[in-house]
């Protein structure tokens, strides 16, 4: 690059970052913008390597593609996939995938996976491209976006892992895992790991089987006998996923999880479960009697939307508050199932979970 051409883009850059502080009080989120640029100010002044900027320029680079294609479907709820890259079309896997993709689609999802090949394929293929996103990665082997996705606007090849694996969990509502290598394995765990930890969901996770398949079945019994009873992780974990080679349970197990409760999040302490529609407080009282040991201070209550959740979209929504120990996943989890049961939807736009 020229020094002329490297003067106008400096010039250029000057004139926009006036510009933006100028706006900056308008601005809906003047206060992370904020932020973001007094990192950058501060980073500048320090001696980080040349490497460490290209990190930084390359991830930012990556969110930015994400967070542009994502906006558009944010009300959409989402289903990724996650299985081997090696798994060929004439496999039970591969055909449990295309039936699985099919069927969520046709309950109002939309479909992701890693946009390669295997059971990525699977999961565009039965979804159809319209209802696809492809999350693919840049590497030197092994990862060409499939023929599914190949060419299509939803289709995002990201240069960093951590960056793909982001988007494929930030935006996902259930997650759905198939048979797979060590990449499949490091995906199970790590969903588990985040969802035991409260840093992903509550989201359903379903680890599903070809029907007579064994794979996820074996890993499960692996997880009870050599982590749950030796204490390792929580009697209650295994809450936290399901285990099936049926097709109708797999789909049951994410619509379900949303047939009262929607979503939720944290105002300082307090827990607050939004939900698609009012219990009665008899429920609510039979879920403090069957929860109260995974509360810190008083009882789960009823309440319209708090004042700093005025600009939530989801403000006309019920919802539930609680202060959760933070701790017990898995009884949440549980918690969250028994919600589901009390609920008896009154129409099948109340059922149907693709709208967020």
């Amino acid at each position: 690059m020229t020094s002329s051409a490297s003067f106008d883009i400096l010039e250029s850059l000057q004139a926009d970052i006036a510009d933006l502080i100028d706006r900056l009080p308008t601005l809906k989120n003047r206060q992370f913008i904020q932020q973001a640029l007094a990192t950058i100010v501060r980073l500048a002044d320090t001696d980080i390597e040349r490497l460490d900027w290209k990190i930084l320029s390359a991830a930012l680079a990556d969110m930015e593609r994400g967070f542009q294609l994502f906006y558009n479907y944010r009300h959409v709820r989402k289903v990724t996939i996650f299985g081997s890259a090696r798994l060929l079309p004439k496999t039970p896997a591969y055909q449990m995938a295309v039936e699985f993709a099919r069927a969520v689609t046709q309950l109002g999802f939309m479909v992701m996976t890693g946009g390669g090949g295997g059971i990525m394929q699977a999961g565009n293929e039965g979804a159809g491209r319209e209802k696809s996103f492809g999350l693919n990665i840049q590497l030197p082997f092994e990862q060409e976006a499939n023929p599914i996705i190949e060419g299509d606007p939803k289709l995002i090849h990201f240069k960093y892992f951590f960056t793909r694996k982001l988007f494929l969990l930030k935006e996902s509502d259930a997650i759905a895992l198939f048979p797979g290598g060590f990449g499949t394995q490091d995906e199970a765990f790590e969903c588990m790991t985040l969802s035991q930890t409260g840093k992903f969901g509550p989201v359903p996770l379903v680890l599903i089987d070809h029907p007579g398949g064994d794979y996820w079945q074996s890993w499960s019994e692996y997880i009870n006998q050599h982590l749950v009873k030796t204490g390792l992780v929580s009697p209650e974990d295994p809450s936290l996923y399901t285990v099936t080679d049926n097709l109708e349970v797999a789909c049951h197990a994410i619509t379900r999880f949303y047939q009262v409760y929607h979503s939720s999040r944290y105002v300082g302490d307090q827990l607050v479960i939004r939900l698609t529609q009012e219990l009665s407080d008899m429920e609510v009282e039979q879920l403090n009697a069957e929860f109260s040991d995974i509360l810190v201070q008083g009882k789960i209550e009823k309440s319209a939307a708090l004042p700093q959740e005025s600009q939530d979209e989801t403000v006309e929504l019920p919802r539930l508050i609680l202060y959760f120990n933070q701790r017990d996943l898995g009884r949440l989890y549980q918690m969250i199932a028994a919600i589901n049961y009390m609920g008896i939807p009154a129409t099948k736009e109340q059922v149907h979970p693709e709208r967020k």
